[in-house]
């Protein structure tokens, strides 16, 4: 079980997904995401994504918490658990998107040193510790 809360000076959240890594039969690394809730009555996929984006309020160096959620939370099991293989887990809750700190400055300052390339919203994240799985020898 997941549950995830937006930060109350932040923004709302728009996914919590489950990260899996494991190494395959010839010792490869693997990893795969899984979205297990999302926001604003999105549909996670058979291929265990939302494919339709949350949207923007960013407008210049602000934002609007009218999209997203303060709360998601599920209950996941692996559809692809197996107990004799090796894996690790973690938790990885994404807000909506924010102005980044360019968007800061080029509010108060103006466009004087930030190049046209630099992103001027982005979604912070949040990670949870690692739960490993070590089969019996």
């Amino acid at each position: 079980m997941v549950r995830a809360l937006r930060d109350p000076d932040g923004a709302n959240l728009e996914r919590v997904q489950i990260v899996k890594g494991w190494l395959d039969a010839e010792g490869a690394r693997q990893e795969k995401i899984y979205d297990i809730a999302v926001s604003d009555g999105r549909e996670i996929g058979p291929d265990d994504t939302v494919s339709d984006p949350v949207g923007s309020t960013v407008n210049g160096a602000s934002f609007e918490n009218t999209i997203g959620e303060a709360v998601l939370g599920a209950y996941w099991e692996d559809p692809d658990f197996d107990p004799a293989q090796p894996a690790v887990y973690y938790v990885r809750v994404l807000e909506i998107p924010t102005p980044t700190w360019i968007a800061h400055d080029t509010a108060v300052f103006g466009e004087r040193d930030a190049p046209e390339t630099a992103l001027r919203e982005h979604q912070e994240r949040a990670y949870t510790l690692s739960i490993w799985v070590n089969p019996a020898s």
